[in-house]
């Protein structure tokens, strides 16, 4: 009988729930045991590690389309990378991971992160020497390279369109046009898939430059007189400080055009998983278990042109733009953008959506 672990990483997203139901559940179908670690590396780090089995009845099947991590992701005082990075202990902490792995003796670990977490994974994989190491991507920036979806990102998407739905009404109330701050890191699918989706007028995300004197004017010469401006955290305007919407927001105001900056924030997290997310989650799963039936190790999940593959982590860290990390010296992490061929751009175009200077 197998014994494989799971946990969630990184930051929390809606459908690690799910995940985490679907593997307890098809675990369980294949007569193998499963334990859930608590808190992701720091409750892995513990000796003994704080982990709990997981049977069918741990997590309703009802209870799967929640938000959140039922394992939870840590808090800002929690041991992980990071925190063992500046505090200095880097080297007790990889040494404690592996023996309380090895403490549990498992078979398997299925790592649910984001690209960050799946970085570090490829970089210190003698901590996984000893078992099968499959990861399955969730992120709602959508930053991950070699695979067509990550569990998360739809759901945020849709929360992110049904906050612009309900602005929208005060918005025509008011005549006024909200800027939308969104998530995204440095990432711009979030801004831009929710962008198209409730028809903004502008979606400005930091792949793409802008000019704010061209968007201002874009602004002044649309056909209403209030809608949604969409802009990605992680966008920078030259000669500008704070955060990105009131950058634009205050542009807007010094150019006499009624508006208001509107941060979603965490919202973008929660709300019930979406269908798609659970399809996706169903999918990484059953790929996930198989590949432990067959021995893969150092491994993701990815969708593909709508199959289920498993791809190397050497392939997924070579694949993407690998740039350093910035709270974690000597780690590079790999990152995906949106590419200047994405069909939505065009499509963002085709509605009159001002998104910058497009090539």
């Amino acid at each position: 009988m197998k014994k494989i672990g799971i946990m969630t990483t990184g930051g929390d997203c809606s459908g690690l729930n799910s995940v985490i139901n679907r593997v307890v559940l098809g675990a369980y179908n294949r007569g193998w045991r499963t334990f859930g670690i608590i808190d992701g590396t720091d409750g892995l780090c513990h000796m003994p590690a704080n982990a709990i089995e997981l049977t069918p009845e741990s997590l309703p099947i009802e209870n799967a389309r929640l938000a959140g991590s039922f394992l939870h992701n840590g808090n800002s005082g929690v041991m992980n990378f990071e925190t063992a990075v500046k505090m200095g202990r880097i080297a007790t902490f990889n040494k404690n991971l592996k023996k309380s792995l090895a403490g549990m003796g498992l078979d398997a670990l299925i790592l649910i992160g984001g690209n960050g977490s799946f970085s570090l994974a490829y970089k210190n994989n003698d901590i996984y020497n000893n078992l099968s190491l499959v990861c399955i991507p969730k992120t709602i920036d959508f930053d991950i390279p070699l695979t067509d979806r990550t569990i998360g990102f739809d759901t945020a998407v849709n929360e992110l369109v049904k906050y612009c739905d309900q602005v929208l009404l005060t918005a025509r109330s008011h005549h006024r046009w909200f800027v939308v701050q969104t998530m995204g890191r440095e990432c711009g699918r979030l801004a831009l898939n929710a962008g198209v989706a409730v028809g903004a007028d502008a979606i400005i995300v930091p792949e793409i430059k802008f000019n704010i004197h061209d968007l201002v004017e874009h602004i002044k010469c649309a056909t209403r007189d209030y809608g949604i401006i969409m802009v990605s955290e992680g966008i920078t305007i030259r000669g500008h400080s704070g955060r990105p919407a009131d950058m634009i927001s205050r542009a807007l105001s010094a150019a006499g055009i009624n508006n208001r900056a509107a941060f979603p924030d965490y919202i973008q997290r929660a709300g019930d998983t979406t269908a798609a997310d659970r399809i996706t989650a169903a999918k990484m799963v059953t790929c996930a278990l198989d590949a432990i039936e067959n021995g893969e190790t150092n491994v993701m999940t990815a969708l593909r042109g709508g199959e289920c593959m498993t791809v190397p982590l050497a392939e997924f860290y070579a694949a993407g733009d690998v740039s350093p990390d910035p709270n974690i010296p000597d780690l590079c992490t790999s990152n995906a953008y949106i590419e200047p061929d994405d069909p939505l751009l065009d499509v963002a175009a085709a509605m009159n959506i001002y998104i910058g200077e497009m090539k």
